[in-house]
Order: structure tokens, then sequence, then C-alpha cells
């Protein structure tokens, strides 16, 4: 059933297997997502860190698999919400809601001055092994909420937060632009760093 060439990103998202496609492009890696196993459990992203997460959910995918997986969780830090949402940024009111997400985070902001608006992008990547070899990196992006939606590209808090290198919101940028500064960006790189060591493991 194993095949060494193969490797799950756990995500339903074409964009996101497209995008490790294009990482290990030098490869002979054939990527493959979810969505070609639809047999594999629903997986309960009930973890209470972002690590913890991602390795549920890689761990579910090696175990129905026996392949080895990358799998990712991301979420939204805010200084003045003592770190809300955090790993339940997605669900943050309601079910990957993104304009209810939006708005109950403005209305928790309420009143909170725009110094004092600080918030951390935070992504996690773990990538497992069947035979247990394990690679954890982190990537993060600062910056700070606004009081006001700007921008109509991205997704989730994008429109909302704010960064100071390129003056704009998120939602603003390009996708190149986003890419080259945003948290799983600097996740991928790190895991490029890592990754052949990790993928000759025996």
């Amino acid at each position: 059933m194993t095949q060494p060439h193969t490797l799950i990103i756990a995500t339903n998202n074409p964009n996101k297997a497209r995008e490790f496609a294009a990482m290990l492009k030098d490869y002979e890696i054939e990527i493959k997502t979810l969505a070609d196993f639809p047999a594999i459990p629903e997986i309960k992203e009930n973890g209470i860190t972002f690590e913890e997460n991602a390795t549920k959910k890689v761990q579910t995918v090696v175990t129905a698999t026996g392949l080895p997986a990358i799998a990712d969780d991301s979420g939204l830090m805010v200084d003045a919400l003592h770190g809300d949402p955090g790993v339940y940024s997605a669900r943050y009111a309601g079910d990957h809601n993104d304009a209810a997400n939006n708005a109950k985070l403005l209305a928790n902001l309420g009143g909170v001055p725009t110094e004092k608006r600080t918030a951390t992008f935070h992504t996690t990547l773990v990538a497992l092994k069947p035979n247990g070899a394990k690679l954890v990196v982190n990537g993060e992006l600062p910056g700070r909420i606004l009081a006001t939606p700007r921008g109509a590209n991205g997704f989730g808090y994008d429109p909302l937060f704010w960064s100071s290198r390129y003056q704009k919101s998120l939602a603003e940028l390009t996708a190149a632009e986003k890419n080259a500064i945003s948290h799983r960006g600097v996740a991928l790189r790190r895991l490029m760093e890592k990754f052949e060591e990790w993928w000759v493991q025996a």
C-alpha cells in the first residue's frame, strides 16, 4: 500500500496542494490531498495548541493511509484579547464564517486604541512518516488589527490585518506579496530547509 514517492497534504484546499507541489517540484513526489482519500475518518481539531491540532490531523491521515503526510494549523493571536481567537480562529463566531468571525473580532476590540491592537498570525506545520519520523516548523507574521476591513483579496481575517511592511491590509496585497511575508510562507520555507533530511529517513 505504501508508496514512498507519495505525500499527502492534509487539506481539501487545492490551492494548498498546488503550493506544496510547486515547492517540491525538484523531488519525485506525487502530491495528494484528503480529497483523494474519502475513507479517512473525520479529523477532530480539539487540541489546545496549533501543534496539537496539526499533529492530530497528520496522525489520522498517516494511520489511515500508511503514507507520509503534512498538516498545518493556523490562527490569529490578538494581544489585547490574551491571544484569542488562537486555535479557534476559523470557528470564532461559528463554523468557518469569515464575515461573522471578523465582526466578532471587531466587537471584542471595541474601544481598544490603535497602538494596543497588535496581533500575530501563526502557522504550525507538522510532517509525519509512517515510521514515526516527525518534523515541526512554525511561522509568524506580526501586525495589528484595523478598525474597519480593507481590501478584497485573501480570506479570513486578511481584511483586518495590517502589514507595516507594505502599509496595507493583507487583503490589499497580491498573492505574491502576501506569500513573501505570510506566516504560512515563513513556515513553508522553514519546512523546505529541513525537508530532505526528513524525507530520506528510513
